[in-house]
């Protein structure tokens, strides 16, 4: 197949993604006019500056950038900005069904309630409702620690009919092990969550160990680093805990040195349950068809191969199986219609 031809199919594609933080995927656009709003740093002049902004010396330089544009979403009508300009982004780029990560902690400077800001969220993914389905997933970030990631929990209950399916730990994966938070996530399950934690992005596999085995999560985010213990990536084949991973974020972030040397290919072609994804995507100047072209060009992933990683995203999702059946009739609809 053509290399155009193949990145034409991928483009139309119906796809899938598990693991998208909602603000990290804010269009530039949008986030201009929220620096606008409440007074843009004299060193950024020009969208070009602001995108000039996300290029990161290493993950804990990526980490303090987060914290700085974070400091610009400050009033709940904010949340309800980027919720609908984020939806209509993915739905554009042909994403049927997405779970994205959002982080009550971070906006409690701004006086900002857990439960009001998931009913802000809700409001602007509720504007784009009939183009794209949007799970939340609450990211406790474990920078705060296990006694605040359960208040929070608690608030969450609360709200968790607007489609909050489930509870992450994002943040300093480097400075804060997993272990400690196994009581929240027993809290969680018995609450209804579905849980799932950063793991093997910037530790190695010891924490991808303490996530399965004290928190006993049903995915894994990113769990990249998982390739340097062949006994964990034997577990992972064997159990069927699906990855989130997220390759050019990993690029960006100084996980990898390269695509190619990324690990995806080898976790896939040994039974890992393999999903795609963008991480945050505007952060990081990516989006799922990108990840997608960059593992056919560098990595040699097959369309049919692609296909299938997008069929075990929709298989790992965290929605009903009546909606996984609506979502399977659209993507095998696409997936008809792109043969030959």
């Amino acid at each position: 197949m053509e290399r155009m031809t193949l990145e034409s199919r991928i483009r139309t594609l119906s796809k899938v993604e598990l693991h998208l933080h909602l603000e990290g995927a804010i269009p530039l656009a949008a986030l201009w006019d929220l620096l606008s709003k409440y007074g843009r740093p004299a060193d950024i002049r020009s969208r070009d500056d602001l995108e000039r902004r996300f290029t990161y010396r290493d993950f804990p330089h990526f980490l303090d950038t987060w914290r700085w544009k974070n400091g610009y979403l400050r009033e709940y009508d904010d949340f309800t900005l980027i919720a609908s300009e984020v939806a209509a982004d993915l739905a554009a780029q042909g994403i049927v069904h997405a779970e994205a990560f959002f982080s009550p902690g971070d906006f409690t400077q701004h006086g900002l309630r857990t439960q009001r800001l998931a009913e802000a969220i809700r409001k602007g993914l509720d504007a784009h409702a009939g183009a794209i389905t949007v799970n939340l997933v609450a990211d406790l970030v474990r920078d705060f620690g296990p006694d605040q990631g359960r208040i929070w929990l608690r608030e969450l209950a609360e709200v968790q009919s607007l489609g909050i399916v489930g509870i992450g730990i994002g943040g300093s994966e480097h400075a804060f092990p997993p272990e400690p938070y196994a009581a929240v996530y027993r809290e969680a399950r018995e609450l209804g969550f579905r849980t799932s934690a950063h793991a093997g992005e910037a530790a190695g596999p010891a924490s991808v160990w303490g996530a399965v085995r004290a928190l006993g999560v049903d995915r894994i985010g990113h769990g990249t680093r998982a390739a340097e213990d062949p006994a964990l990536v034997a577990w992972l084949v064997e159990h069927r805990v699906p990855l989130e991973m997220c390759p050019i974020s990993n690029l960006r972030t100084g996980v990898v040195a390269s695509l190619a040397a990324h690990p995806i290919r080898a976790f896939f072609d040994a039974g890992v349950v393999v999903t795609v994804n963008t991480d945050d995507p505007k952060m990081f100047n990516t989006s799922l068809a990108e990840e997608y072209e960059a593992l056919a060009a560098h990595l040699g992933f097959t369309w049919d191969e692609i296909r299938a990683l997008n069929r075990n995203a929709l298989a790992a999702a965290w929605c009903d199986n009546e909606e996984k059946r609506r979502l399977g009739d659209i993507l095998g609809a696409t997936d008809e219609s792109l043969k030959g």
